[in-house]
């Protein structure tokens, strides 16, 4: 069986004869600390896929042709993978783990397996065909296979949720799983963050400072990171370092709104410690915009939901608003928020209707003679506080 080498650039071919993992691996050079924009897209197949519409099966049955072109592969394997490639784009092909192409894996010759997927991610220049290569490398990955995996992982929405059962076979696939995570959005980075928390232990300083950024799909996750890097355990310490205190309130506005997306405040037994916590820390911090944002958000959740809906009893909710109240009146923390919060902005301006706001930031506000437009939109919170 001839060794999968690496693709090395050709200045001379267009994009749409560039494989996947070239794509991705070029975006990576451009753009090696952060997420790609877009995702990656368009990708090179992106004409071919826009005339494709293969009929979606049954749920029972989704994976099933794919898995039976696989299976007549594997029984007359060839050199040649345009055929296979070409017979993967014609059908319904399933981005996560689905146990008809595993059932065709384990069967056949393993060798054979490995080989075909490693060929498939390297070098298939449709997006079928490289998914079904990275499921193939999922079965029984090596750590020969993580660059590969790496790679084509970074086009995360479309590969995240199978480079993260690939990953999470290999002995030192967590610290590609973290590398992922950092230089993912969206979904993409949710399946990251999912398979991160299931071995929160081993990054749960990163976990409990970085693991949200913000976005809506936080809500899915942001309660397994808590339970599962024991935040409780962390914020109580009185050491607590300012990264760990700021990403406490974001950890606990986004839960505070995750009903029906993960676990929320209600279901989290530790609730009251951890906002009783967080906003004792929050009383010694410098007062900033950011910080601000997210403790009035966090009030707001509080103030509008019943005790109950927030973890707590009706005298630790009240206990909680008062002490975030009196932090976030005092001169500093009001001058902070008004000068440093966008309130001409979308979340300002909902936040100016819908807040009980500190008598004296309302008050700043009101007296405001540029129409609210206190300072710029406030960097690393966006609209999922709130």
């Amino acid at each position: 069986m001839p060794p999968v080498g690496t693709v090395a650039p050709d200045p001379g071919r267009s994009e749409e004869s560039l494989s996947l993992f070239e794509h991705a691996r070029r975006l990576r050079e451009q753009h090696p600390d952060e997420p790609l924009p877009r995702d990656g897209h368009p990708f090179p197949d992106a004409v071919a896929h826009d005339r494709r519409s293969p009929r979606p099966p049954d749920s029972g049955l989704k994976g099933a042709a794919a898995a039976d072109i696989l299976a007549r592969y594997f029984d007359e394997p060839s050199d040649d993978l345009t055929l296979l490639e070409g017979a993967l784009h014609a059908v319904d092909v399933p981005i996560h783990h689905n146990d008809h192409i595993r059932a065709i894996a384990f069967r056949s010759d393993g060798d054979l397996v490995r080989h075909t997927g490693r060929r498939l991610v390297l070098e298939a220049r449709d997006r079928c065909a490289a998914v079904i290569g990275l499921a193939l490398l999922a079965v029984n990955p090596t750590d020969d296979d993580i660059d590969l995996i790496r790679t084509i992982g970074l086009l995360s929405e479309r590969f995240a949720s199978l480079a993260s059962e690939a990953l999470l076979r290999l002995r030192h696939g967590h610290e590609s799983l973290l590398w992922l995570a950092e230089r993912s959005s969206g979904w993409g980075r949710f399946y990251y963050l999912e398979a991160l928390c299931k071995g929160a232990f081993r990054h749960r300083d990163w976990l409990l400072r970085h693991s949200c950024d913000g976005d809506f799909l936080d809500g899915y996750f942001a309660g397994t990171v808590a339970v599962e890097a024991s935040l409780h355990e962390a914020i109580v310490r009185p050491d607590a370092d300012d990264e760990l205190v700021d990403h406490t309130g974001m950890l606990l506005s986004t839960m505070a709104g995750a009903g029906g997306m993960g676990i929320d405040l209600a279901k989290y037994p530790p609730a009251a410690i951890v906002l009783g916590a967080y906003t004792g820390h929050l009383a010694k911090q410098e007062p900033s915009g950011a910080r601000a944002r997210v403790a009035l958000a966090l009030g707001h959740a509080l103030r509008s939901r019943e005790a109950v809906a927030v973890g707590c009893t009706e005298q630790e909710r009240q206990n909680l608003l008062n002490g975030l109240d009196e932090t976030l009146n005092l001169s500093t923390w009001v001058t902070a928020a008004a000068e440093q919060i966008d309130w001409a902005g979308e979340w300002g301006k909902w936040a100016r209707t819908a807040f009980e706001l500190p008598p004296g930031l309302r008050v700043a506000l009101e007296g405001s003679d540029h129409d609210g437009a206190a300072g710029q939109p406030v960097s690393g919170v966006h609209h999922i506080i709130g």
